[in-house]
């Protein structure tokens, strides 16, 4: 029977990412069926995972996705594989909404019963490491730890006066692994957070590195025992997104990859068909694609290439179909983009908006929202649930908008998106209906 193992961490940066991949090639070398999962609505933190596993990861949102939705890619990320590893975001209780916890790890790890590790970053840190974890292993009697990973200890006497505090005051939570400092197994960073995977020139070689000293650190084979199958025991219905057409041809390059494998496994699930293209190698969609997907990504660090591509921007404004564009991809929609350099590129011109990455501003965080005129996504008043996390400032944005939006607890933000005749989108990723 398969099963699964949530890693959280204290906080974010602690090095669970890495550590996940390790684990994940680590086992794929071993001839063990391993499958990902993580929590939230995180694009980056999967390329990880889908490399180091050669399977795609599947995002799992307690807040974004309704329950039979989650539950229904539980089972099926739990029917692909004997392991489910679970990256968590953030840290282990942090979320959304009025009481700061909605959607997060914690949430998860009470509704699939999947055990917890918690990674712990070490560095700079003694016996006080004892009172971190005996907070966390108390805070909350539904969800408890089942170990922990040491991560960034600095010698074998580090480890040792870690584990010894950690014996001395929680006896219950064990040790099952310490992974040692290395300068060179820490990842790059950037304004969304991580370097996606596919940028690494030597992606391969870290992971190899990741998988041989996780292996070298941890106790495999205690951590194995610990997986446990989810109390999900719902089928897989019909996915919240309606499909934008019938044969939806989606950009996928390094300037757009953040499209939710799940939302596109739900749309083939209906029926679509489903194709993809690279607008940076100036590819233009399927010549039968009734629409385009233009998911979010890094537009702003390829302006100048995506300005240039001319048969891409030609094959947009041509023709009679769907198109719809998601933060990087709403922006391409739009009549220009400026980069962090000040200057400005010339995009798709299919919607009236201007974005510009030269005087940034950050609008993050889970949104709600409810679709004003009727079009490819259902009928006018449609709920959705999704995520906003971008830093281009919007220079104009006028016409008929797209959403009515409000945030995770509520206050509504008023109106999002743009939308003209078939070309529509906005800066929300969306993660399920809410209807």
């Amino acid at each position: 029977m398969s099963g699964g193992i949530i890693f959280a961490a204290p906080k974010s940066g602690s090095g669970k990412t890495l550590i996940v991949a390790g684990l994940l090639r680590h086992l794929r070398r071993r001839g063990v069926s391993v499958a990902s999962a993580k929590v939230g609505p995180d694009y980056i933190d999967p390329t990880f995972h889908s490399l180091a596993a050669g399977t795609p990861c599947v995002n799992l949102d307690p807040w974004a996705m309704r329950p039979t939705t989650l539950a229904g890619f539980i089972a099926e990320v739990e029917r692909r594989a004997k392991i489910v590893l679970c990256e968590g975001v953030m840290g282990l209780f942090d979320g959304a909404g009025p009481d700061g916890e909605a959607g997060s790890t914690a949430e998860l790890a009470r509704l699939t019963g999947w055990p917890v590790v918690l990674v712990v970053d070490a560095n700079g840190q003694g016996g006080s490491v004892a009172a971190l974890v005996a907070g966390f292993a108390r805070h909350d009697a539904q969800v408890p730890l089942a170990g922990l990973i040491l991560n960034r200890v600095a010698s074998p006497r580090h480890h040792a006066l870690l584990s010894e505090a950690i014996a001395r005051h929680v006896p219950d939570v064990p040790v099952l692994g310490a992974v040692s400092a290395d300068e060179s197994m820490v990842l790059t960073t950037r304004h969304l957070g991580l370097v996606p995977a596919g940028e690494i020139r030597s992606i391969d070689a870290l992971l190899e590195r990741a998988a041989t000293r996780v292996g070298e650190s941890c106790d495999i084979d205690r951590l194995l025992v610990l997986a446990r199958p989810s109390g999900c025991t719902d089928k897989l219905g019909a996915p919240g997104l309606p499909p934008l057409g019938q044969r939806i041809a989606v950009a996928r390059d390094d300037a757009f990859l953040f499209a939710y494998e799940a939302a596109l496994a739900g749309c083939r699930r209906l029926g679509a068909e489903i194709s993809f293209f690279s607008p940076l190698a100036d590819a233009a969609p399927a010549a039968d694609a009734d629409a385009v997907y233009l998911p979010g990504g890094y537009p702003e660090l390829h302006a100048a290439k995506l300005a240039a591509a001319t048969r891409f921007l030609a094959s947009l404004r041509a023709g009679d179909r769907t198109i719809y564009g998601e933060c990087g991809g709403y922006m391409v929609l739009g009549e220009a983009l400026t980069d962090a350099d000040g200057k400005t590129h010339r995009m798709a011109g299919l919607l009236p908006l201007s974005t510009s990455f030269a005087e940034r501003r950050r609008d993050l965080g889970y949104r709600s929202a409810r679709l004003l005129a009727s079009g490819p996504l259902g009928a006018e008043g449609a709920r959705f649930r999704g995520h906003e996390f971008h830093y281009a400032t919007i220079l104009e944005e006028k016409g008929n908008a797209l959403f009515s939006v409000a945030d995770a607890c509520g206050n509504e933000l008023g109106r999002a998106g743009l939308r003209h005749g078939k070309v529509f989108g906005s800066f929300i990723h969306l993660v399920d209906s809410a209807d």
